[in-house]
């Protein structure tokens, strides 16, 4: 890379988070202990959720969440094909098949007017799994109608929401379930890592005890409390989802700048919006209340254009610009092609967000030469290329 070269993504971890780890491990207690309680209880207080349960990756807290409101005869999810691999994945660990619905013409999340579609028709699903992409809040208020109406829990696919606030709470707290990620692209990141919250009981001890063997007390108490410390008892086959104090201790530090990174985020935002809008061979983002901004998915305006979203984005990385496209759909990838056998004309507002589709670099670090060099980057190609 050349040393001008834009990354799609630079984690910032400072000084802060550095220390935070070298004293976890001076302590000696690596795993999953006071830590990760810690940051449970400040995450929890945080978006207001009355339960927050740490594990290691959010495709875990998905799988677990999934399993804790299957039944025999409802065992199927209901989401987008618009959404990278775990959200489904998760579903088949859980031991729950999956089916899909639309997004909505005017944004990258799922459609409440596709979803009931299907719910007419799937009679077994026990979950509506939103996900709230790029950051920007699913419309919850329909689609929580949608499952009362259809007695399924709502379970969010919050990996990049966080911490996207409306009016009506926090996303990723407005369903039965909520799913975060602290992958190393996210909002705040731990490396690996997320965050089950819900305000349901029921799936709250199902996930705290599942995520570690199903064993029915905390592992870390019973290496560290002064009687019994080797009685516990197994009352489900669970699964090793926990995570440890040595990245729940970033997950901390992170947790206090989350505000500072989203001002950072929206100032980028703001740049490029302004920027691009009146360039007619682009489509700025749709955006809504809450939005983290956790990306800045650019649409192209193909009929203005003489080259493809591909050779667009092979060109921006030419010009020294990093950038992703978000996401390939389901129904473009063998396994679940093949599977559920899908066709891309069932689905034709993520077919034709997906080739027009170009993630542009909004990370806090980015100065403003970068934000500068991104913004003619894509200008001068559209201007290039344009019909």
């Amino acid at each position: 890379m050349k040393d001008d070269f834009i990354p799609f993504h630079k984690a910032e971890i400072g000084h802060e988070e550095k220390q935070a780890v070298l004293r976890v491990l001076e302590s000696g207690w690596l795993t999953t202990g006071t830590e990760a309680l810690e940051f449970e209880r400040e995450f929890a207080q945080f978006v207001k959720s009355k339960f927050a349960f740490a594990v290691n990756s959010a495709t875990a807290g998905l799988m677990l969440c999934y399993a804790a409101v299957k039944s025999e005869k409802r065992n199927k999810i209901l989401t987008t094909p618009y959404t990278f691999t775990s959200t489904a994945n998760a579903a088949l660990h859980a031991g729950c098949e999956v089916c899909y619905a639309d997004i909505e013409a005017d944004s990258f999340n799922l459609d409440p007017i596709q979803a009931e579609k299907v719910l007419d028709k799937e009679k077994s699903v026990c979950a509506l799994v939103p996900v709230h992409f790029g950051g920007n809040p699913c419309n919850m208020e329909k689609l929580n109608r949608l499952a009362k109406e259809n007695s399924i829990a709502v379970i969010e696919d919050a990996a990049h929401s966080f911490p996207s606030e409306t009016s009506m709470g926090f996303a990723g707290t407005l369903g039965d379930a909520g799913v975060f990620s602290f992958y190393a692209t996210k909002t705040i990141t731990t490396g690996e890592g997320g965050m089950v919250c819900t305000n349901n009981e029921r799936i709250g001890d199902f996930v705290k005890k599942m995520r570690l063997h199903g064993i029915d007390r905390d592992v870390w108490n019973r290496y560290t409390a002064k009687n019994a410390s080797w009685l516990y008892d197994v009352t489900d086959c669970g699964h090793k989802c926990n995570l440890s104090d040595v990245l729940a201790t970033i997950g901390r530090q992170q947790l206090r700048k989350a505000g500072d990174f989203l001002e950072k985020r929206k100032a980028i935002a703001a740049f490029y919006d302004e920027a691009f809008s009146p360039c007619s061979f682009l489509k700025i983002p749709p955006t809504g209340e809450g939005n983290s901004y956790h990306l800045y998915p650019l649409r192209l305006n193909l009929e203005a254009l003489k080259i493809t979203r591909d050779e667009f984005a092979a060109k921006m990385q030419e010009c020294g610009v990093g950038i992703s496209v978000h996401f390939i759909p389901h129904f473009l990838l063998s396994f679940w092609k093949n599977r559920y056998n899908l066709d891309p004309r069932d689905f034709p507002n993520a077919h034709k967000a997906f080739l027009s589709e170009i993630s542009l670099p909004i990370f806090p670090q980015m100065t403003q030469n970068q934000r500068e060099k991104t913004v003619d980057t894509v200008i001068k190609l559209g201007r290039t290329y344009e019909r």
